[in-house]
């Protein structure tokens, strides 16, 4: 498919992994625009949030609850941090491969941009 997060998945393009289960891995972004930047992004290939079906939920919710150990894990639970998901290019999804970013470390700003 040429998907690069497929091709992480499959270990043929190195990434600093944090996590990784049956379901999701999670690794670290190659351009952090936090202190704290990291993806978490379902095994199942799934291009867009448009595209996410109903039998998917409860890996969307599996992917927050990881997202949620990966702050703790962090030491930015307690102090805020940014979860975001974009669909589509006006919106900067640049990997069409769904992946939450977890953004932290820093002040965030709203509108964010």
């Amino acid at each position: 498919m040429g998907c690069i997060f497929c091709e992480i998945i499959n270990k043929r393009v190195p990434a600093k992994i944090i996590h990784e289960d049956e379901f999701v891995i999670a690794f670290e972004d190659i351009n952090p625009q936090a202190p704290v930047h990291t993806l978490v992004i379902p095994k199942k290939h799934i291009s867009t949030n448009l595209d996410i079906k109903r039998e998917d939920n409860g890996l969307l919710g599996h992917m927050f609850q990881v997202a949620n150990k990966i702050t703790k894990d962090k030491g930015i639970a307690e102090r805020g941090f940014r979860l975001v998901m974009n669909c589509n290019p006006e919106s900067g999804q640049a990997v069409f491969h769904i992946h939450l970013h977890i953004l932290g470390g820093r002040h965030m700003h709203w509108p964010p941009g």
